[in-house]
């Protein structure tokens, strides 16, 4: 376990990494995925910072009642003033860090279109790597327009939460034809693949939506780990936690630890590869995380 944990850390030190974590549609598990994966990365030592760019605010308000009288992304996008450190808000395990989605109540009604914030975006991303950060995980709202469609441009890879229910496969093709179109404004973005969630083994219709994503799409194009359908995540939301930090948490930590491998080792060719192109151009409540 030491052995792996160090080569995760190991594959970030030549400069941070921005995923976002994007859907096409809402409802999928992806905050679950965003929180849990951040956490299982700083558990690995990769000093991670996990960015709430969704409105609704799930990841901070998984993790602190307080998020929403936080300044966070927003608030950048609509000022970034200031020493960046200021959006920065530490957690109990000093690896992880996180910034709100903020105040900027503007933006949950889409305000600007698509390239609207790309500059900022891109600037956020630049403070970001300032700041010694080695990964830079990114919730983002569900769709791929407006702002998300600003972070996915402005980052360098993608990893899509699916849920495995019969609709939402179906729904998959539309969300990689649209990131075709985003790379066109990104040829670097990495697509690391879809990761299936929600996945109910006792019930034949969710293993039967898997299998088709698997014989929908190249297996290169599919983490082989899935996220179950578990009542701990609900749990750890409750708590303000990660779902490794609960007590009985012990087999999801095992869950996405798997899945931080496999995005670890996806990372290895993408982090040789920037290292050679340069950075992007400049156009329990009492054991609560925060």
């Amino acid at each position: 376990m030491a052995s792996r944990s160090y080569a995760a850390a190991t594959i970030f030190r030549r400069r941070v990494i921005s995923i976002a974590i994007s859907s096409q549609k809402g409802g999928v598990g992806k905050t679950t995925v965003s929180i849990n994966l951040a956490h299982a990365f700083a558990r690995a030592g990769v000093r991670t910072l996990l960015v709430d760019a969704d409105p609704q605010g799930s990841v901070g308000l998984s993790l602190t009642r307080q998020s929403r009288l936080l300044a966070g992304f927003y608030d950048y996008l609509t000022n970034p003033a200031g020493p960046f450190d200021r959006w920065i808000v530490p957690t109990s395990l000093p690896s992880l860090s996180l910034v709100t989605c903020g105040q900027a109540g503007d933006y949950e009604a889409g305000d600007g279109g698509m390239g609207t914030h790309l500059v900022r975006v891109r600037a956020f991303l630049r403070s970001v790597a300032a700041c010694g950060f080695d990964l830079c995980l990114i919730d983002t709202a569900a769709g791929l327009f407006g702002i998300t469609g600003d972070v996915i441009t402005a980052s360098d890879a993608i990893m899509i939460p699916q849920q495995a229910e019969p609709l939402g496969i179906r729904s998959v093709p539309k969300l990689l034809d649209g990131l075709h179109r985003l790379r066109i404004m990104n040829p670097r973005l990495s697509v690391l693949g879809v990761c299936l969630t929600m996945v109910q083994y006792n019930l034949t219709e969710s293993t039967q939506a898997a299998a088709a994503l698997r014989q929908l799409l190249p297996p290169a194009m599919v983490f082989q780990t899935q996220i179950p359908r578990d009542d701990l995540f609900v749990r750890a939301s409750a708590r303000g936690l990660p779902v490794g930090v609960l007590q009985d948490g012990s087999r999801a930590v095992v869950v996405f630890d798997a899945l931080r491998a496999e995005i670890a080792a996806k990372l290895a060719p993408l982090q040789l590869s920037i290292a050679k192109s340069g950075p992007h151009p400049a156009a329990g409540d009492d054991q609560r995380m925060i």
